[in-house]
């Protein structure tokens, strides 16, 4: 049940990225038909919880991008689940640029020309999978005290010879090694500084003390890549010059959550090469704020409006991360030379805090590296989410695998449902108005386990079955003496006689056979799992779209009638060797 739009956010839009999912080869291999944005998470389509989190701190501006070849699915959705047509109005938009693929990259999409017209203010960046129980209006009342110019947020033409622009954004990261971790799930490298300290204490409840400012992101796989070519960890001097404490974390993940100045639209767009938000776009920017003469390569200057009297680098490199020269860099090594390797080879977690002393290489000219950028780069700022092993604080998560899809909905499985707490404004904003919301389907001498199921409209449940840390979705049917344990059943399943799955997510309208086991298991939508298999770590997929084409079929004809030629002539000169014989 959505919760009612609270006070409105003038000006600010929201631009939900909708993409293909191909983490979920299973359930999305026609992405045109199922894209990831509808796949259920506790019962609700995907994309339900980013619109949610936008309504819930006032913000209706909302555009959602996705493929053409997605648009009649996600339309249809918009018009008819359930879940979407009671979101508060207004509506949100749906926009399908013709040039937008599978493979276009989060940068590249903001580059289009179809989304720079959209973009007309400050602006809201979020992935289709992001669940995140915290509110917006939080985050955002930390980026207008923290980063927000008031020039700019009192400036709503935005004239062209009007005040500077100068607001700068903010991102999300939040820990992965939780209580209960998920092998493999990416993560991110993330350095920070930390914000010039305030005599005045922040209010209770503030994001404020766990808000620093960005100098490296970059992926995990791509800073290990770094320290295999580098054997080590170089950066450059003037890093630690400007900030001579960095905070380096390895084990917490980008939200994709970014709240954006309207520039970015302007600095994306003069910079083609950037193809990704996460790594190009706050890498670059971060970089600019204390590598001299960068802003300056990257058209910063120009775009907000400064002028700046440093030259550029000599060297003409601009990487993000690793471009050296013995005339403007040094390679720093933190302490414990290797830590920082170990750790990100055994994904543990780094944290690294207090001065780091560099080492200059020989050739260096002494004193350069204490010059500084003159122009004033508007800071890319992070909001980095504490861990709890109580649970106590709010949820934030991306759910882009089939495993995250589980965990995050057996998870959500657990709360109270409206009905429990006794209103929907003391109830998390993911409640359920009932654990089950169709009792008069399930027949006597049945198990469910309401404290941390979820039973949707319409299913049915046979006798003797048990159903312990489920989500079952709308219009299931459950077989007699079933017994199913932490286990997602999407839209339309049906599970046979005694069946005993464990584990397992089943896509829409799949049916399971009778005396069936199955544990840790996908299988895809409208696919039949015969009777009494027993398997583990399987994925049941159709094989639609393996079949030979015409062409792979005349290829093997002509192979064959080559092999039925080479026999011929085999047996000839068998024949004239027996007449040679004779």
């Amino acid at each position: 049940m959505p919760h009612a739009v609270t006070i409105a956010t003038p000006g600010l839009q929201a631009l939900i990225l909708c993409g293909p999912g191909s983490s979920f080869p299973t359930f999305t291999a026609n992405p045109d038909a199922n894209p990831k944005a509808l796949l259920p998470i506790a019962n609700r389509p995907m994309v339900w919880y980013p619109l949610d989190f936008c309504y819930r701190a006032g913000i209706t501006n909302i555009t959602l991008i996705c493929p053409p070849t997605a648009q009649e699915a996600i339309q249809t959705a918009l018009n008819t689940n359930p879940f979407l047509t009671s979101l508060p109005y207004p509506r949100p938009d749906l926009l399908a640029p013709k040039d937008l693929d599978q493979n276009t990259g989060t940068a590249e999409i903001l580059r289009l020309p179809e989304v720079q017209a959209t973009v007309t203010d400050d602006f809201l960046v979020l992935p289709c999978d992001l669940v995140c129980e915290l509110g917006a209006d939080k985050l955002l009342q930390a980026w207008m005290v923290k980063s927000a110019s008031l020039t700019d947020l009192l400036d709503d033409t935005r004239a062209e010879n009007g005040p500077l622009k100068r607001s700068g954004g903010l991102g999300v990261w939040y820990q992965t090694k939780t209580a209960t971790p998920i092998k493999g799930e990416e993560t991110d490298f993330l350095a920070t500084v930390p914000l010039p300290s305030s005599s005045v204490s922040p209010p209770k409840g503030s994001l404020f003390p766990n808000i620093s400012k960005v100098a490296y992101s970059m992926p995990t796989d791509s800073l290990k890549d770094l320290l295999e070519e580098q054997k080590g960890f170089p950066t450059r001097h003037a890093l630690l010059k400007k900030h001579p404490r960095v905070r380096m974390l390895t084990t917490h993940r980008d939200a994709h959550i970014y709240i954006f100045p309207h520039w970015i639209m302007d600095f994306v767009k003069e910079n083609d090469r950037l193809e990704t938000i996460g790594e190009d776009v706050l890498g670059w920017w971060a970089k600019a704020g204390w590598q001299k003469g960068l802003s300056t390569k990257l058209g910063l200057d120009t775009i907000l409006g400064q002028s700046s009297t440093t030259a550029p680098n000599t060297d003409g490199k601009t990487s993000p991360v690793g471009s050296h020269t013995p005339k403007d860099s040094a390679t720093v090594h933190p302490p414990t030379g290797s830590q920082i390797h170990d750790a990100v080879s055994a994904s543990g977690a780094t944290n690294l805090e207090g001065p780091v002393r560099p080492v200059i290489r020989a050739g260096d000219k002494p004193g350069q590296a204490n010059e500084q950028n003159d122009s004033t780069i508007p800071p890319m700022l992070a909001y980095v989410h504490p861990s709890s092993s109580t649970g106590s604080t709010p949820l934030i998560r991306r759910v882009d695998t089939a495993q995250l899809l589980l965990q995050i909905s057996l998870q959500l499985a657990k709360l109270p449902s409206i009905e429990e707490v006794g209103s929907a404004e003391a109830a998390s904003p993911f409640a359920h108005m009932r654990k089950v919301a169709y009792p008069e389907g399930v027949k006597p001498r049945t198990t469910i386990t309401k404290q941390d199921s979820l039973v949707a409209d319409n299913v049915t449940v046979q006798e003797k079955t048990s159903i312990k840390e489920c989500v079952i979705g709308a219009n299931c049917q459950i077989g007699e003496g079933a017994k199913l344990s932490q286990c997602l059943l999407m839209d339309g399943v049906v599970v046979g006689k005694n069946c005993k799955l464990t584990k397992c997510i089943l896509g829409k309208r799949s049916e399971v056979g009778e005396g069936c086991t199955l544990t840790e298991c996908e299988v895809q939508e409208n696919l039949l799992v015969e009777a009494r298999t027993e398997t583990k770590n399987e994925k049941f997929m159709s094989s639609s779209g393996l079949e030979a084409t015409e062409e792979d079929l005349a290829e093997d004809d002509d192979d064959e009638d080559n092999d039925g030629n080479g026999n011929d002539d085999d047996d000839e000169d068998e024949e004239d060797d027996e007449s040679a014989e004779e």
